[in-house]
């Protein structure tokens, strides 16, 4: 019994630490997603013929 009190002491020690690093990589994914997007839209309306800056 003392060895699963240890393992369930260290997962709540690193639960935070974890659950930071999830968090992180989401945003990041969902940041990437959302460039490319804006980037395509962007090159779409570049290409026929709308120019949004100049």
């Amino acid at each position: 019994m003392n060895i699963i009190d240890d393992m369930r002491g260290t997962l709540e020690k690193h639960m935070p630490l974890l659950l930071g690093l999830l968090v992180a990589l989401l945003a990041a994914r969902a940041l990437k997603k959302m460039f490319w997007t804006a980037f395509g839209m962007y090159w779409a309306l570049r290409a026929s013929g709308i120019h949004l800056w100049g």
